[in-house]
């Protein structure tokens, strides 16, 4: 199970790193002191536009918050039911995971066509694997 926790700590640094680039776009739009401050001019109600590259990575970002849970749960179970996994194939699919996650992030960021989606599906397919494995 070590590979597994060493795939979920990776996926979980790695999360928190995905805010980087559209925080840095936002710095950039709104200039330091509205991003300071948080305020820039007529926000809410109106937000300064950031690029579209940093928009996409906001979204990859969000999505791999809305997956990450799932895969802890997974990984988690896995550990907890020693017994009933295979260890190896739980690291496997955990490894399969965090770079599916990695690719699905660069391509959305970058928008290219036709692969955000499988990679996306990669990924959670690998969080099946593992949640078939604890059943």
């Amino acid at each position: 199970m070590e590979q597994a926790f060493q795939y979920l700590a990776l996926a979980g640094v790695f999360t928190v790193l995905m805010w980087v680039p559209y925080i840095l776009a936002r710095l950039a739009v709104w200039g330091l002191k509205d991003f300071v401050t948080n305020y820039p001019k007529g926000f809410p109600a109106t937000e300064p536009e950031p690029p579209l590259w940093a928009q996409r990575t906001k979204r990859a970002h969000l999505n791999m918050v809305e997956t990450l849970p799932a895969f802890v749960a997974v990984v988690i179970a896995a550990a907890m039911l020693p017994d009933r996994v295979d260890a190896e194939f739980v690291g496997h699919w955990a490894a399969v995971f965090y770079y599916a996650r990695v690719v699905h992030y660069i391509v959305y960021s970058l928008g290219i066509p036709y692969l955000r989606t499988p990679s996306y599906l990669v990924s959670w397919a690998a969080i099946l694997a593992i949640g078939i494995q604890v059943a």
